[in-house]
């Protein structure tokens, strides 16, 4: 039988290969095409619409900084909500922290949770048997505007997908005005911010979006090798502290040692290095801090 490759086209003029093992999943839900399978060099892997969302082999070069990073400059982090995150990597990452009570997971597709407790149980398994996480199949936009989120979460991280169709809405002023209200005072979000090296837009729209709503916010780097282009942007916001500064990345290495937390990528050392950017991308982010303008009042 001959190879199979899925090929994705999510930047212009470019695309990437995969070959496929083993199709286990190809089937529309109410808003997407959802594909899961088995690859030759990347583990299994799930699309979306034919955009890789997730693979076995990368995952926790997005999962891992999305949440140990601000959670243990936070150091006393209790309740994380998490926009989409359906494949359960964010979760499963959370609830890794003792410290941590609540992880309130908002996916607006209940199709594609069923389908990854059915297909990723390698890195999703303990999460869905944690008393500590709740599911939520609901519109996050939505969730975040409803009066009993108000003042609720220490750490909000944003797994959305790009800004196009439903994920449209977890982009800009009124999204980011949501997650600063449900946020706690001293509170972190992070969210994914494109590959600027093919969407470098991403940076200079959100940075200047996030200092008009937030006290502090910036960048950080990871690299995940199936989200095409190099560097991962993952841009934060804070109400009371700023992530990165020399005595937040010493205390995060104090409790990662005491915590005992078993990463494939995260490391003090990654800490402390993801804040550098090559220049490349330190140009893009001066460019978006020259346009913030004065900052919202609260």
């Amino acid at each position: 039988m001959a190879s199979k490759w899925l090929q994705e086209r999510l930047h212009k003029g470019y695309a990437q290969s995969m070959e496929v093992t083993t199709m286990l999943a190809d089937e529309r839900s109410q808003y997407q095409q959802i594909k899961i399978f088995d690859t030759v060099s990347n583990g299994r892997v799930m699309t979306l619409d034919d955009i890789v969302q997730i693979t076995t082999r990368d995952e926790s070069a997005y999962a891992e900084m999305l949440t140990h990073l601000p959670i243990l400059e936070h150091g006393k982090a209790a309740r994380v909500m998490i926009v989409g995150g359906g494949d359960l990597s964010i979760a499963d990452e959370a609830l890794k922290h003792k410290g941590v009570k609540e992880v309130v997971l908002v996916d607006i597709d209940g199709r594609v949770v069923e389908l990854c407790k059915q297909h990723f149980a390698e890195i999703n398994a303990r999460a869905f048997k944690d008393k500590r996480l709740t599911i939520e199949i609901a519109d996050a936009f939505e969730y975040l505007g409803r009066p009993a989120q108000k003042n609720r979460f220490d750490l909000i991280v944003a797994d959305r997908p790009d800004p196009v169709g439903p994920g449209k809405a977890l982009f800009g002023d009124t999204f980011y005005d949501r997650v600063r209200g449900a946020l706690k005072p001293g509170g972190f979000a992070t969210f994914q911010t494109g590959v600027p090296f093919y969407q470098p837009w991403e940076i200079t729209e959100a940075l200047p979006e996030l200092a008009r709503f937030f006290p502090q916010s910036g960048l950080y780097l990871s690299v995940v090798p199936t989200y095409i282009g190099g560097f991962m942007a993952l841009s934060w916001a804070g109400k009371g502290k700023s992530l990165g500064t020399p005595a937040g990345i010493k205390a995060a290495a104090k409790r990662f040692a005491a915590a005992k937390l078993k990463t494939d990528y995260y490391n003090p050392a990654i800490h402390a290095a993801c804040f550098a950017y090559p220049e490349w991308i330190q140009r893009l982010v001066p460019k978006a801090k020259k346009r913030n303008g004065p900052k919202k009042k609260r």
